[in-house]
Order: C-alpha cells, then structure tokens, then sequence
C-alpha cells in the first residue's frame, strides 16, 4: 500500500511538472507570438479594433503605416470575450487557420490581395455588431465621406439609411438627380443595377451607387404604400450642396429651409438669421424635411440661435449608463419669434435633434409626418493608410428623456403628402404651417 501511495505521489508530481512545463512552452510561444505580431502589423489593426474600438473620443490618426500584400500565418492565443456573462475565452486562432486555408487551399492564391482581405474581415466583424451604423471605410471610401460633409460629392444626391433591415432612401437632396427622377423619402431600394443588396450594408450600397457624373444607376424601389416595385435610372452629376435657404413672404413669414447640418451649415444659418432680423420678418416656418442628419455640433449651435442660453438641446447616454447634455451656447436672436417646423419621414439624426430641441424647449409645433427615427450618436476615427471606422458609442434623448430610435417623432399636427400632391407640385404640410405660423403672429 505504501509503494502505491509513492508511486501515486509520483506521479502526481509529474503531471504538476508536465503542466508547468507546457505553461513554460505557452508563455514561450506567447512571447514569439508577440513578436511575430509585431512585425506584421497590417494584422494588428483587427485585433486592435477587436479588442479596443469601443472607446469614446474622436482620434485624428497622424501616420501613414506602409502595409504589404503578403499573406503570412500568424497563430495567437485566446482573447477574454467581456460581453459574455462568464467571459468565455474567444479562440482567435480560428481566424488564422482560415487565413492560412485560403493561403494554402484557394484556386486564386497567387492573386489574394492581403489588403482587402483584412478590409473585408474588418467589414465582416463590425456587420457582426447588428448595428447598421457602425461601419468602416477604406481609403477611398473615408475620402468620399469628408468630400459628403464638405458639401460637394460626384453621385445621385440622397442620403440613405436602414430601416427594418431593409435600404430606405432617408431623404433626396433638394435638386439632386434623384429628386428629379422621382425618389422619394421612404422609398425602399431593393436592388443596384439588377443586383439584390440584402447582404450588404449602408456604405457598400453606396459605393455601388455613387460614381462619376455623367454615369447612369438602376434602382430598382418600392415606393411607401405600393405593392409593386419600380425601376429607376438616374444619371449621376456632381451634387453641390448648399444647406441653408431662405424665402421671406410678403406676409412678414420667414420660411428657412435646412437640407442637411454639413461644415458650413451654421455659417449660412447665420447669414440667414441676419437677413430675417433686418428684413423685420415677425414669424418663421423652419422646414427640416427630407433633412437626414449630419455634424451634431452644427445642430447644436443652430439650436443656440433659436432657444435661450443654457437649454439643453440633447442628452448622450453611453454604454455604462453615463448620461452628458449639450446645451445652448448663446446667441439667440430669433428665440423670439413665433415658430413651427416641419419634420416627415425624412428628417433623420440631428434633424430630430433640432426639432426634438425646439418642441421640449420652446413647445415649438411640429407639423407634417413622423421623423425617421435615428437615435444613436456615431463618432468617426481615422486609421493608418487613410481608411477610418464609425462606430455607434451612445444612445442620444431629447431634453424630456424620450429615446427615439426606431419609433421617431410624432408631429403635434399630422398632414399626409399624396402621390397626387408630388405630382402636382402642392404643398399642404408647408401650407398648414404658414396657416398656423400666421395666427401665432396675430395672437402676439
């Protein structure tokens, strides 16, 4: 009995020697891993982004990182998954046996760009997050989105989005040639020149969409309220935009039109402002139709004209529960003034920001049709090479807390606009407006 017991000892101690000996061989093999990781770091950026994405803070990347064609097996080791309730170890390995599958297996091997394959990788692991709005962009893509915001972009001029999974139209461009060939805000894009855009996401149906002037793309939609799709070609142009107009009627009504919050939008809202206070105009109708969102902080100043100082114009809540509000800065010379707005189905992001603003605030009258519905606040981080990443980091509300997402805004005073009405160029939400814009002014 005692010689079993040393042999049971004994063996005992070995296998405690045998583990440590393999954690000595892990740690080591760790350590090569880590080196070898080092030196491609064209791999790094997945694992970076897999790992470490999710943090607030828009960071301008300040280097240009040279990345090579070479596809190379590189092993690692497991990666804690937070987001699962007993941080289950990720086995990222998994990855990498694939890449070297493809490598090893694929017919085409001689001809794998390394550089789009990670692309591609990349692309697949933020479709993965479920959310339509957080997406990458490669250096051409990233070049695009700023010339978009800048204002001026070679394509058809509409902005899109998802909604219920499927690629909506947000809202056509005032003037765009997808507002001439009959787009309309809440049409559903089905297909891209024949082909079917299920799998694809918001900034991949746009690169499909977006090309240089003179060029024709076959959408093929289906307009809201109709049962059969619809074929529509538009011929592509440059798309100069101008995001702020202004009409002042003969009745002493201002009506001022924003299209979109770009980099110079509250530059031109400032000139419209001026033009209103000289011109002694004693109401205004703001129209934020067909107006899909754009730069936060141009609502939010656009906001300080109309609302008094210290308001709050939009309350973030980030992933832990962290609420912060951005309020009004100063500057409201037309805070005064009797006002409505009107808001349809495309008035989306921080159009919804402006008009939620001006209702909670002031009990501004908000006329026409629910709004889209997009309440997530996205920030984009710049890469090596050039590409970028927009990711979803916080939920945004309205000053009375309501969370808009998917359900929208209900206007005070619902008006409809028929196919008859399109066609026959009447206004009757404009119409509503100006109606009740005119006896506010005379209850004054």
């Amino acid at each position: 009995m005692e010689d079993k017991n040393l042999i049971q000892n004994s063996e005992e101690e070995i296998n405690r020697e045998a583990e440590q000996i393999k954690a000595d061989l892990e740690e080591i093999n760790l350590k090569k891993n880590r080196k070898l990781f080092r030196k491609y770091l064209l791999f790094f950026v997945i694992v970076f982004l897999l790992i470490g994405s999710f943090f607030l803070g828009y960071k301008k990347g300040q280097t240009n990182i040279p990345v090579t064609n070479k596809i190379a097996p590189i092993t690692t080791t497991l990666i804690e998954n937070k987001a699962t309730p007993n941080n289950i170890k990720v086995d990222f390995s998994l990855f990498w046996k694939v890449w070297d599958l493809v490598k090893e297996k694929h017919i085409d091997s001689d001809k794998l760009d390394a550089q789009k394959m990670v692309y591609g990788a990349i692309n697949g692991m933020l479709k993965a997050t479920g959310d339509p709005y957080t997406d990458f962009f490669n250096p051409q893509q990233s070049k695009d989105f700023s010339l978009n915001i800048e204002g001026s972009f070679e394509g058809i001029g509409a902005e899109l989005g998802m909604k219920d999974n499927i690629l909506t139209v947000i809202a056509p461009l005032d003037g765009s040639p997808a507002q001439k060939a009959g787009l309309r805000a809440g049409d559903k894009i089905i297909k891209i020149n024949d082909k079917a855009i299920s799998d694809l996401s918001i900034d991949q149906a746009v690169d499909l969409i977006r090309g240089k002037k003179g060029t024709t793309v076959k959408l093929t939609i289906l307009h809201e309220g109709n049962h059969e799709t619809k074929d529509i070609s538009i011929t592509r142009d440059t798309i100069e935009i101008k995001s702020v107009a202004l009409k002042s009627e003969k009745n002493g009504i201002a009506y001022v039109r924003i299209t979109q919050f770009s980099e110079n939008t509250d530059k031109e809202f400032d000139e419209v402002m001026n033009k209103i206070i000289a011109e002694g105009d004693k109401g205004i109708v703001l129209d934020l139709r067909n107006n899909p969102g754009g730069l936060l902080n141009k609502a939010v100043t656009i906001a300080s004209r109309l609302i008094p100082q210290g308001k709050v114009v939009v309350s973030e809540e980030d992933s832990s529960g962290k609420k912060d509000s951005l309020h009004t800065t100063g500057g409201d010379k037309l805070s005064s003034l009797p006002m409505v707005v009107l808001i349809n189905e495309g008035s989306a992001s921080a159009a919804e920001i402006l008009s939620g603003a001006l209702k909670d605030d002031r009990g501004i009258t908000l006329i026409g049709k629910k709004s889209f519905g997009k309440g997530s606040v996205q920030q984009l981080m710049d890469l090596p090479g050039g590409s970028s990443v927009k990711i979803t980091v916080a939920k945004w509300l309205t000053p009375n807390g309501d969370y808009i997402m998917k359900k929208g805004i209900k206007p005070d005073v619902e008006v409809k606009m028929t196919t008859d009405d399109y066609k026959n160029n009447r206004d009757p939400q404009l119409d509503k407006a100006m109606e009740l814009v005119k006896d506010k002014i005379n209850k004054n």
